[in-house]
């Protein structure tokens, strides 16, 4: 097996089941789906343009040259490393195959590659560095040494030694060309920026006990323009907020709220326990830090009443967009500090 490894990032993560389901990893850029191993990215960049004649120089720049490295830089042995940003979870595997075209431009997937996945690894379980270098969003870099160094030891369950991990490089487009235009170099720097800051406060939301989750989404709610009334601990027979105009569930909208602070996805059969005993009139919203199955949120669709399902990243949007309503106690959970972009 090479030491090289990679990140290949499906549609910002959305694909990370398909991948694992498939045994595989895919890229989109369907206007590119004619393109052979080989080519150079002048002959990708022409069929790019010819496709897309209006997009700027840079975004296509861009992309040819993404898929310019899943098609001739990628070699088969290569570690390969896919993200769940819902479950926080890391997939680990080998480069066995060829890429392959399947011109599709719905499902993201126009290249794929085969991958034998040998393991998962929590975000938590990896060192701030690590973290660090995981970090752009760019569909697919390479993973510096260090990092990889340290993913190997957590995907094969070896003793993390001296693992030297200070100052590790994000290592991003590993000499692509730089886009022309100075916009499209802000907004890509922006866009890292930003995904950066959402997982850093996922990581400190997954610090919290499950008392201070539970007080983090009634102060999201209060926020947002609720009372709420906030159960005790013990038995709550499935319901740990109660969320209201009056704040005494009388006055409609009666939100019934249950939140779940754990690693595991969410299955149907908790999302059916939840349902059970809610009243017509009610509105549910179920969270779940550890992200739900698809089979839990088919159920959570054909409710018989209106509901939400709210995953990490969902926590987090409200947090960052309803912030400077949220009252001192619950800013304290998540302390954050406003960063200014030139517009």
């Amino acid at each position: 097996m090479s030491d090289r490894m990679w990140m290949v990032r499906g549609d910002s993560g959305n694909l990370f089941d398909d991948f694992h389901d498939n045994g595989c990893v895919a890229i989109g850029w369907h206007e590119l789906a004619t393109a052979q191993p080989g080519m150079s990215r002048t002959d990708l960049f022409a069929i790019y343009r010819k496709a897309r004649p209006e997009f700027k120089t840079g975004t296509i720049t861009s992309g040819v040259g993404q898929v310019w490295r899943f098609l001739n830089e990628i070699k088969l042995t290569d570690w390969v490393v896919t993200y769940n940003p819902s479950t926080r979870k890391y997939l680990v595997g080998e480069i066995y195959g060829e890429p392959k075209s399947y011109p599709r431009p719905e499902e993201h997937m126009t290249w794929t590659r085969d991958v034998t996945w040998h393991s998962e690894i929590d975000r938590d379980a990896l060192s701030a560095p690590t973290k660090r270098a995981l970090g752009p969003t760019l569909t697919i870099f390479q993973i510096s040494a260090s990092a990889a160094t340290e993913i190997r030891a957590r995907a094969q369950k070896q003793e993390i030694a001296d693992i030297r991990t200070a100052g590790i490089p994000i290592v991003d487009e590993n000499g692509d060309p730089i886009p022309e235009d100075l916009d499209d170099q802000e907004e890509a720097v922006r866009q890292d920026v930003e995904a950066q800051s959402i997982e850093f406060i996922k990581d400190r939301i997954s610090k919290l006990d499950w008392d201070d989750m539970q007080e983090l989404v009634a102060g999201i709610l209060r926020a947002m323009g609720y009372k709420t009334r906030v159960s005790p601990p013990g038995s709550d027979r499935g319901v740990d907020i109660i969320a209201s105009p009056d704040g005494l569930g009388f006055s409609p909208p009666r939100i019934v709220v249950e939140v779940k602070h754990r690693r595991g996805q969410m299955g149907s059969k908790e999302v059916r326990s939840f349902l059970g005993g809610r009243h017509n009139d009610d509105r549910g919203l179920f969270v779940s830090t550890g992200g739900f199955s698809k089979e839990a949120r088919y159920e959570g669709d054909r409710a018989k009443f209106p509901m939400m399902l709210w995953e990490l990243d969902d926590i987090v949007r409200h947090i960052v967009e309803n912030y400077e309503a949220l009252d001192a106690a619950t800013k304290q959970l998540v302390p954050l500090k406003r960063l200014y972009w030139p517009a």
